[in-house]
Order: structure tokens, then sequence, then C-alpha cells
């Protein structure tokens, strides 16, 4: 098939910047229940199980809507349209959680806001695929993914909200939270366009479905949907739990442990841009082994590191650094292993199964077993699936088109 024509350079960076802006405010959203639930929890008289369940309400509905309307893009060759819907959707969600009087009214919101948000990211990272040069597709995946989420999600976020709530009360943050959707709705409109009809497919070829079985006969998407189920885990895992294990068994002060939290917003987003960079570089699978075994560190820093608060930040800092594997694992491989037409298929597949089953699963195991041996037993959890990540690595075929050429350049050198 001819290569496709990409788009210019200043639209390229145009993309990937209002791509990653609109998945901060999402993740803006989604992560307003974590930072706020030590208000959240004793008003609506929550349990540490209920707390778990919450979490994997949002990871069920958003892995049910990646896997469909990943699909659905594929199908249609639409983008932009879906993209703009569910930014709208996402923002009116955010407000039914800042009105809710109950757990199961809370519940009913967090299952909405997971609908309208799983398509998001399949298709922002179809898009990057489509229109962003090959050599650089890591790196303006990692930037789409993480930079925006995690300096709006996980670092502007608890600055934010939680001094909001405690002046005005945790309803109040939801109704901040949800505002900025609408801003970023109307950008798309007016900056992102639909990709040409030859990105999606070759005239004269049918869009095929990428079934399940077609997509786990790649080494590749087995392994990925594997290490999405352990680290998604361990993300939802941190989010729930860190902030209550903080405040209730180190004792730190809310404002103290918000500015912990935001550490690990600053550092995944540094993370966004070295980690997918160096893979651009180096290659996706020494990338893939090495980082989810250096955080290890955040969850041992957590439970046993007694010195100053500003070390344990540089601990969170580093250990965090985690996160920039996430846009790796969950498109970047898959995309280069399928078809490009089957594209927000195959991604929408890995992160349906890491939301389902490190997602939902995770956290709700880890809100009984805190319930059952204390808030210690999620940050095991957390422990244990670096390692475990780290190690199904090792079986990853190398997708860097860089670190590809080059090995082929060395074998034609060699005949």
């Amino acid at each position: 098939m001819p290569t496709p024509v990409r788009p210019s350079r200043q639209y390229q960076r145009v993309l990937v910047g209002l791509l990653s802006l609109n998945f901060g405010i999402l993740f803006f959203d989604r992560q307003a229940l974590n930072f706020l639930m030590p208000y959240v929890q004793p008003d609506l008289h929550l349990n540490n199980t209920q707390v778990g369940m919450l979490s994997s309400a949002l990871s069920l509905t958003w892995a049910i809507a990646g896997f469909l309307v990943g699909r659905l893009s594929d199908r249609t060759g639409m983008r932009k349209p879906i993209i703009l819907v569910a930014t709208v959707a996402f923002a009116a969600c955010s407000f039914i959680s800042g009105i809710a009087s109950s757990f199961l009214m809370l519940m009913g919101a967090r299952l909405l806001m997971g609908a309208a948000e799983g398509g998001v990211l399949p298709i922002s990272q179809s898009l990057i695929a489509e229109e962003v040069d090959p050599e650089r597709r890591g790196l303006a995946m990692g930037i789409t993914q993480n930079l925006g989420s995690n300096l709006l999600g996980s670092s502007a976020a608890p600055l934010l909200l939680v001094p909001l709530a405690i002046a005005f009360g945790w309803r109040s943050a939801f109704f901040l939270a949800a505002a900025p959707g609408l801003f970023m709705a109307a950008m798309i409109w007016m900056f992102v366009r639909e990709p040409a009809p030859h990105a999606h497919a070759q005239p004269g070829i049918a869009r095929d479905r990428l079934s399940l079985a077609s997509a786990f006969a790649e080494r590749n998407i087995v392994l990925c949907a594997l290490i999405a189920i352990l680290l998604v885990s361990y993300l939802v895992i941190c989010w729930a739990f860190m902030p209550l294990f903080l405040t209730q068994v180190r004792h730190f002060d809310p404002k103290v442990m918000s500015w912990l939290m935001a550490t690990l917003g600053i550092s995944a987003g540094v993370g966004s841009i070295l980690v997918p960079g160096l893979s651009d570089r180096i290659g996706r699978k020494p990338v893939m082994i090495a980082i989810p075994l250096i955080g290890v560190i955040l969850p041992l820093g957590a439970l046993y590191f007694g010195g100053s608060t500003w070390l344990l930040a540089a601990i969170f800092f580093v250990g965090w650094m985690l996160n920039g594997v996430f846009p790796l694992f969950m498109a970047t491989i898959p995309s280069e292993t399928v078809d490009p037409r089957h594209t927000a298929t195959a991604l929408g597949i890995v992160m349906g199964i890491g939301e389902v089953l490190g997602g939902v699963f995770g956290p709700s195991i880890a809100g009984a077993a805190a319930d059952r041996f204390g808030l210690q037993a999620p940050l095991w959890m957390m422990f244990g699936f670096c390692i475990t990540a780290g190690l199904l690595a090792f079986g990853l075929k190398e997708t860097a088109p860089r670190v590809l050429a080059r090995r082929a350049g060395l074998v034609v050198a060699a005949a």
C-alpha cells in the first residue's frame, strides 16, 4: 500500500497538544473523586470496600466504551465527531457527581462518566498513529496520553480541588471540574480535522473487523493486555488508597497529602516525554522491562521511609516514572503490531482488558484487603504488580521503527 502523506509538522504539534490537553481535562474529572475521597467518605458514610467499588465502576464502563467506541470508529472511519460528543458528555457527568447524595447515586454517576470517557483515548491515539510521523510516534503518543493527564489530572487536580473542598465543600470542587470540558469541545471542533479517507483504508479494501482471536494471535497484544491488567491495577489502587494511607496511617495533613500526590502528576508529565522518547531511540522492549521495576520504590517508600517529606516526594517522583510506559503498552506497541485499519480496535482491546481486569477488580480486591488487613495491603499489591509487569516485558517483540530500521541496516551491511 502507498505510504500516506502526513500533514505538516505544525499541524502535528497542534493535534498532539490539543489531544493531550483534552485528555488532561478528562483525567481531571476522573481523578477528582480520588483526591476528594477524604471528604466524600465520611460525608456519605462509605467503607473502604465501597471506595474501591467506585473506582471499579468507572473502570468497567470505561473499558466497555473503549472497546465498542474504538470498533465503531474503525468501522465508520470517524474520529473527530466521536471525540466531540464524548468530551461534552464527560463534563456533564462530573457535575452529576457533585450532586450525589448517596453511594448508589455516586456509583451511577461514575458509571456514566466511564461510558463517556472510555472511547476518547483509543480514538485520540488512532489520530496520532494516522497523522504523526512514525519516527516520533512514541513521543507523540506519550505526550497525548500522559502529559496533559498528569499535569492536570494528577498534579493540578489535588492542588486545586483539595483547597476548594476545604473552603466550600467537596461538591463545589466537582462543579469546578466539569467546566473545562466544554471549552475543549469547542477547541477540538475548531482546530482538529478528520483524517483523509486513505488514512483509514485503501480504496477497494473492506474495513473488516479485528476479532479477538486475531488480536490475541499476536504475542505483543497478549503481553500488552497482561501488562495493562497489572499496571492499571497499580495506578487505580494508588489513586484510590494512597491519599487514605497517607492521611490515616502516616498521619500527614491533608494539604501535605495533596502536594505529595501532586508530585506524581509532575513526575508523569516529565515521564511522558522522557520514557516514550527514549523508546523511540533505544526500543520499546528495554524501556518496558526497566521502568516497571523502578516503580517498586514508590510503595516501599510510602510504607517505610521515615525521613524528610521532601525526600519522600523525590521517591514518589522517581517511582511514578512508571507512568511513562502506559502509552507504550496501551497504544504505541499495539498500533505498531496490527494493520493500521484496526488501530482503534486493537487499542480498545488492550485498554478495555486492562480497565476491566485491572481497573475493575484491582481496587475492589484492594479495598476488601484494606478492610481486612489494613491500608498497607493495597501498597503491597502495587509492589507485586511492578515486578510481574517487568518480567512479562521480556517476551515483547520490538516494534520501534527507528530500531527496526537500524537492525535491518546492520543485517544488510553484514550480508
